[in-house]
């Protein structure tokens, strides 16, 4: 019996250090409801999928040199926009649900997304800063090295884990995550056309790679927000505590 005990306990401390796993517990906790739409969560893996294939091999291949310093430095700006833009469009959404019902249960919910969306902004600044100092660091990369990577992995592992949930912003609202999903890619991507950022590709190449990730999620927003509102009675606009039909 007690060993039976022990070796769960190590399996459980074994399946931590897995960034997966570690990557679940921290980013995918249980008050996170479950998809109500499995169609819609499938097209969202192969949408992650195809989306980090494609991202390896224009930057592998075509554009000649994959920098994982600047993919970090990516990830810490698209979480400063998250910072910002999420905020403002869950209290807009708050402003109009307001008049159809109170606005405080929401409180907790709310903040628990807050939260991850923190966790995940200072991963992404961490993993940044472990691969900047690592690079320069000498005979300590022997140490810094091996933490980097497992923290790059972790990074990487919470990004796919969040891009299904975002940030478990359906505990407040099913609409939020294929709300938020395209506001935040949009806004991501735009300061690349507008600097002409394409990573090194030409000018139409680099303007569909740049713009392939938004329009996607945006297809994929739309198609769920349709399917929330025919299927379950769901609408943006309709208060979260109110009964579907």
């Amino acid at each position: 019996m007690a060993g039976d005990v022990a070796g769960r306990l190590g399996g459980r401390r074994r399946g931590i250090v897995r960034p997966t796993e570690a990557a679940r517990r921290v980013f995918h906790p249980p008050w996170i409801p479950e998809p109500v739409d499995p169609l819609v969560e499938r097209l969202k893996q192969v949408r992650v999928l195809s989306g980090l294939v494609t991202a390896l091999g224009v930057y592998t291949v075509v554009a000649g040199g994959f920098s994982l310093r600047e993919a970090l430095e990516n990830a810490v700006t698209a979480s400063l926009v998250l910072l910002v833009i999420t905020p403002l469009t869950v209290g807009g959404l708050l402003l109009a649900w307001r008049q159809h019902g109170p606005v405080g249960p929401l409180r907790t919910p709310l903040l628990k997304s807050l939260e991850l969306l923190l966790r995940f902004a200072g991963t992404a600044l961490l993993a940044f800063t472990l691969v900047a100092v690592s690079a320069s660091s000498g005979m300590f990369v022997l140490v810094l090295g091996p933490v980097a990577l497992w923290v790059v992995a972790f990074s990487c592992c919470a990004a796919v884990r969040l891009s299904a949930n975002f940030f478990g912003t359906a505990a407040v609202h099913r609409g939020l995550p294929p709300l938020l999903a395209p506001v935040t890619a949009w806004l991501t991507a735009v300061p690349d056309l507008v600097t002409g950022d394409l990573r090194g590709l030409g000018l139409t190449p680099g303007v569909v790679f740049v713009l392939g990730a938004p329009v996607t999620v945006t297809a994929l927003g739309l198609l769920e927000l349709h399917r929330l509102r025919r299927h379950h009675g769901l609408r943006l606009r309709t208060h979260p505590l109110a009964r579907t039909r």
